[in-house]
């Protein structure tokens, strides 16, 4: 059976800002106290600022407060900033890389070309 590897060639491409999702999770009882406490929501405010989140999105998954931002991060060590305070409030944190449409796009006009050989 051969292996097959793939080589990304860069062409015309510069390392940037990168978009993330972060994803954060209250239990239920956590994030219910914090939607009682008036100061929490204006911390949070503060936080969809700080961060310069394009987008914030509030929703349940698994039965937990789940909170969503997308946001750009120029260096791996900026996530330590982008979680902590998350982690103060008890949430569990994900961060997943993610593109849109124009970034895919990039793919065809070939400034990323991925070549497979055997």
């Amino acid at each position: 059976m051969s292996t097959i590897r793939t080589i990304f060639i860069y062409a015309d491409w510069k390392l940037g800002a990168m978009r993330f999702i972060i994803r954060a999770q209250l239990s239920t009882e956590v994030g219910n106290k914090m939607m009682g406490n008036p100061d929490s929501l204006k911390e949070l405010e503060a936080y969809i600022k700080n961060i310069g989140a394009e987008n914030a999105y509030f929703f349940e998954a698994n039965g937990d407060r789940t909170m969503v931002f997308i946001a750009n991060m120029e260096r791996a060590d900026q996530m330590a900033t982008l979680a902590e305070p998350l982690f103060m409030l008890g949430a569990k944190v994900e961060f997943h890389p993610v593109m849109v449409l124009e970034d895919l796009k990039k793919i065809n006009e070939g400034r990323l070309v991925a070549k497979s050989i055997s």
